[in-house]
């Protein structure tokens, strides 16, 4: 091949590969626009995990549901509160209740609550925590027959006869059976002196109960004196909130009344714990208050409600968790809607432990005269507030007319005539 030939073929090659490296007119308007994204990367980007926010710093408060009952997005002022659940499936059937009770579900939050957080133990600075554990542990420990009487095997197992030689261990327990049973209430023809009839009479469910109040009130005494009559309210309170949810309970036909009693006697644990741990000149005052505006002083003055206190208390002494829960759980109906319980199975009876504990409150307190008095939907009050939720549960149908009887207003109207403070 001759050299000019070669320089010639060179030429044409060079040629060729710069006119195959200029921009076509379709690949300029294309190399003007954003390049296309790589199939699934925006989906991968929407998926990027997002920082979860510190523990601690959000406790709950009224307006925390579950996550398929959550807040509107509109809903940013304080107090809008709890609002509606996604449409069930079925709408509830609420044609049982009074206008009044529709009425009053339908109410706003009042802002008060909506406004309210909630202390959790677990959210206190451990030195804060650690120093009230120190105080706490200071309450003397009840005798370990409590333990006994809150097993769930003995509860099962036990009889008239049982229970009576447990009893017998506690010679002031005893008095204090036999002072009951043989009260003017009962309207006994003569004087009962031994134990065992005495429980067949008074019914192992209030015995039990007895026993409990009394125990528990020798492990909180008031250190002055003049803060006496302030835990006498509560003991009273304790009394009668648990003749209310026996009473209640049995009327209502609920299962395992024994049960639900026992529930309300320990909610009055966080109660007394509280008392012992406030100053000496601000338990009268913190006592007339409403569950609310209590709970609010408290975590102002101790760090944490009596609903927290109470069960620290209670897993101190190594009592049952499921009972510590139930007590618990009955302490935040204060704060916590129906709809956020997630067995709904335990609604009606939250709320009526809740509603038995409010009313012996009232009642011991004087703010309650006669459970005549008594008008359930005009139960008023942001500490009520949330209760309505529960109220509105169809086991609870029949709980207007159980608190009209007139055999509950004789008890209780007996019961505050002859007093009802534990043996000292």
């Amino acid at each position: 091949m001759s050299v000019s030939l070669l320089l010639i073929l060179v030429a044409a090659a060079v040629v060729a590969l710069v006119l195959w490296k200029l921009p076509r007119p379709a690949d300029s308007a294309q190399s003007s626009r954003a390049p296309a994204p790589v199939p699934g990367q925006a989906a991968a980007a929407s998926l990027a995990p997002v920082a979860a926010p510190p523990q601690g710093t959000a406790p709950p408060t009224v307006a925390d549901l579950p996550p398929d009952s959550a807040p509107s997005a509109q809903s940013s002022t304080p107090g809008a509160g709890i609002p509606a659940t996604d449409p069930p499936a079925a709408e509830p059937d609420f044609s049982w209740l009074s206008a009044r009770g529709k009425a009053a579900l339908a109410e706003p939050v009042p802002q008060v609550l909506g406004d309210f957080v909630w202390t959790l133990e677990s959210a206190l600075p451990q030195m804060h925590r650690g120093a009230l554990m120190s105080i706490i542990g200071r309450i003397p420990r009840p005798p370990l027959s409590l333990q006994k009487l809150l097993s769930p095997d003995f509860l099962e197992r036990a009889n008239a006869a049982e229970l009576s030689d447990l009893v017998m261990g506690e010679p002031l327990i005893a008095a204090k059976v036999l002072s009951r049973v043989n009260a003017m209430f009962y309207g006994l023809p003569q004087p009962v002196n031994s134990l065992e009839p005495a429980v067949s009479l008074l019914g192992m469910d209030t015995v039990r109960n007895i026993c409990l109040q009394y125990m528990l009130a020798q492990a909180f005494k008031p250190e002055l004196a003049s803060s006496q009559p302030s835990f006498d309210a509560i003991w009273r309170a304790s009394t009668l909130a648990t003749e209310l949810a026996l009473r209640l309970a049995k009327a209502l036909d609920f299962p395992d009344q024994g049960a639900l009693a026992t529930k309300v006697v320990m909610v009055f644990v966080g109660h007394l714990a509280t008392a012992s741990l406030l100053p000496h000149n601000a338990i009268d005052e913190w006592l007339v208050l409403d569950r609310l505006r209590r709970a609010q002083r408290e975590q102002e003055v101790i760090g944490l409600s009596s609903g927290e206190i109470g069960a620290m208390m209670l897993r101190t002494w190594k009592l049952p968790p499921a009972l510590v829960n139930d007590v618990w759980d009955t302490s935040r109906v204060l704060v916590t809607p129906a709809s956020a319980v997630a067995d709904a199975q335990r609604v009606s009876r939250l709320g009526l432990a809740y509603l038995c504990v409010g009313l012996g409150e009232r009642l011991a307190l004087g703010q309650l005269s006669s459970m005549a008095d008594f008008d359930l939907w005009g139960y008023a009050g942001p500490d009520s507030y949330c209760l309505r939720s529960y109220l509105a549960d169809p086991a609870l149908a029949g709980l207007p007319e159980a608190l009209r009887a007139a055999s509950l207003d004789t008890a209780i109207q007996v019961m505050l005539g002859t007093g009802s403070r534990p043996v000292q």
